[in-house]
């Protein structure tokens, strides 16, 4: 993070979103803040809290690709929520702090991941040695000539010497390493993960109980083992997940993870619109309310306890988004807006925006489709003025239907080319070239009737 300038994360983002200048702008300065708070000194450091975003826009304009981008390429650990799940406290519906209990257990899986991708050499050595221990045991070591034992099973033997088994255990790593032995069968002591099942009648959600029943339960009772007969190769790769658990500190990547929460947790609020209720209103609005009124504490910042211990979320950055079509970002309670003081309203998208998004970004979508049929051996290939053509013709039907933004062009694009994508094994055409004219014929038809365009586009 300490590289990434403001400038540098609008260029990055710009790699896979085209337009929305302002939005980018915003969340690159929130994330620059969150660098600049970790220089400043400690007193104050903590009393520095962060500019919360409320980003306003259609559907399909990109406001969650930027909040997931700038997750990606920061490797903040990210979650996306729809605020139109939770309820309000008592009511049968998910807890709101299980947002950041969700979050931590994205942050220590990925924590465990990387730490067995660094032991991973060492594990793999481990389990080599585990496994010429269940091909030629040390103890009542056995002679055999492993390379005439081509139909798998226990080797044949006669007591032989220290010496000599050593030489056979090196003969055997030989074959083991070369892929030789991949097909015989050995039995395998695998723990078994199966537990008794729990089931908790509660008029509250599985969270609000803030106990996991199935480490608990998985203290108390014996730690049990199940025999399978696995082939080699497939022997390897669970005895080297054994190793590579066994080998990493669980209690230093939990508090890596916490931590990595704590200062670089994103959490995305979709659909925050949905649980803003006019003022005076009655019946359901007042259920909206007391979501917000529930959401307000991990806004503003509160300890939540998770199974692997308690994590705060004073300095976690809210990323929120609505449509506001029939409400405003006012008509939420007075502390939700203080707690949400950027607003960035995206632009609508356009003809040109549709052409650039079909051509421009690193993951376009035409270069999904090309790559997706070179498979087959098939050449796909768009003229320009067929893609200014799709272009048109998405935000046309945006205009007379629903606008759905950008996701327009996904549907468009699979009624376009469905013939193509199911006659691809078998074509013996190996370069399929896509026109104008190609286009009008595909798509003006359904254009032109609206209800048809409905269902189809």
């Amino acid at each position: 993070m300490k590289y990434l300038i403001p400038s540098e994360i609008v260029s990055e983002l710009d790699k896979y979103i085209i337009g929305q200048n302002k939005a980018k702008r915003s969340v690159a300065i929130a994330l620059r803040n969150r660098w600049r708070r970790r220089q400043v000194p400690g007193e104050l450091r903590d009393e520095i809290v962060p500019k919360n975003i409320i980003l306003i826009g259609p559907t399909g304009v990109g406001k969650t690709e930027i909040s997931r981008r700038l997750s990606l390429f920061t490797e903040s650990p990210f979650i996306k929520v729809e605020a139109s799940k939770f309820t309000e406290v008592g009511y049968v519906g998910r807890d709101v702090e299980s947002m950041a209990r969700d979050l931590v257990e994205l942050a220590v899986t990925r924590g465990k991941v990387q730490e067995q991708d660094l032991v991973k050499e060492k594990a793999r050595q481990n389990a080599e040695e585990r496994m010429l221990d269940l091909l030629l045991p040390r103890t009542g070591l056995k002679d055999a000539d492993p390379v005439a034992d081509k139909a798998g099973g226990s080797l044949d033997s006669t007591a032989i010497t220290q010496d000599s088994s050593a030489s056979t255990r090196e003969k055997l790593r030989g074959m083991l390493r070369g892929g030789k032995l991949d097909d015989r069968y050995v039995d395998l002591d695998v723990s078994d993960r199966s537990m008794p099942m729990v089931e908790i009648f509660s008029n509250v959600g599985m969270e609000e109980l803030g106990i996991n029943f199935r480490d608990m339960l998985g203290g108390i009772l014996p730690k049990g083992t199940k025999r399978r007969k696995a082939k080699v190769s497939e022997a390897m790769e669970i005895l080297a997940e054994e190793e590579a658990q066994s080998l990493i500190d669980l209690d230093k990547v939990i508090r890596k993870a916490i931590e990595k929460v704590e200062q670089s947790g994103i959490i995305f609020l979709d659909e925050i619109d949905k649980i803003a209720g006019r003022n005076g209103a009655h019946g359901p609005d007042v259920s909206r309310e007391g979501v917000q009124r529930d959401l307000l504490p991990i806004v503003e910042g509160s300890t939540v306890i998770t199974k692997y211990g308690p994590v705060k979320t004073d300095h976690i950055l809210f990323i929120a988004s609505g449509a506001f079509h029939t409400v405003k970002p006012s008509d939420l309670i007075p502390e939700m807006q203080g707690r949400f003081p950027i607003r960035v309203e995206l632009d609508a998208l356009g003809k040109n925006e549709f052409y650039r998004i079909l051509t421009e970004p690193k993951n376009a979508l035409l270069l999904q489709y090309i790559a997706l049929l070179r498979t087959e051996g098939v050449d796909l290939v768009f003229e320009n003025d067929a893609v200014e053509q799709i272009a048109a013709i998405a935000e046309e039907v945006n205009n007379n239907t629903e606008n759905i933004g950008a996701r327009r062009l996904h549907t468009i694009m699979e009624f376009l080319l469905e013939d193509i994508l199911f006659e691809a094994p078998n074509t013996k055409e190996k370069r399929v070239v896509i026109d104008k004219s190609y286009v009008e014929k595909k798509l003006n038809d359904i254009k032109a009737d609206e209800d048809l365009s409905r269902y189809i586009l």
